[in-house]
């Protein structure tokens, strides 16, 4: 019986080991990118961006709420308008932009892994 019940958890935990077999790849069953709205998302469908869609939008946004305040949200979603204050952001030596930076290549880092 205790070889048996071993059995079947290997089994069972051998089942598991594989970490891509959802990624779509395989044709069996593909994770859908995450959705969202907010800031961000409303910045990018207003944009004039050919590759916008609402899926799109919808999954950078999340990768948003992932990594980014609601505050840095609001920053970030300035860049759509004015892709020029993101260079000055970066470039700048104030404490507050360097921490606002390395969180924001964080979200982009992000967006880039789920949103493909």
């Amino acid at each position: 019986m205790k070889k048996v019940l071993m059995t079947l958890m290997a089994v069972g935990l051998a089942g598991c080991g594989q970490p891509d077999r959802f990624d779509g790849r395989s044709g069996s069953v593909s994770r859908a990118a995450p959705m969202a709205s907010g800031p961000i998302s409303s910045a990018c469908m207003a944009s004039d961006r050919k590759s916008r869609s609402r899926a799109l939008c919808g999954c950078i946004q999340a990768a948003a709420d992932q990594t980014l305040n609601p505050s840095d949200q609001r920053r970030a979603a300035a860049f759509y308008r004015d892709p020029h204050k993101a260079q000055e952001i970066r470039q700048s030596d104030r404490g507050r932009d360097e921490s606002f930076w390395k969180a924001y290549r964080a979200y982009g880092e992000r967006a880039e892994r789920l949103c493909r």
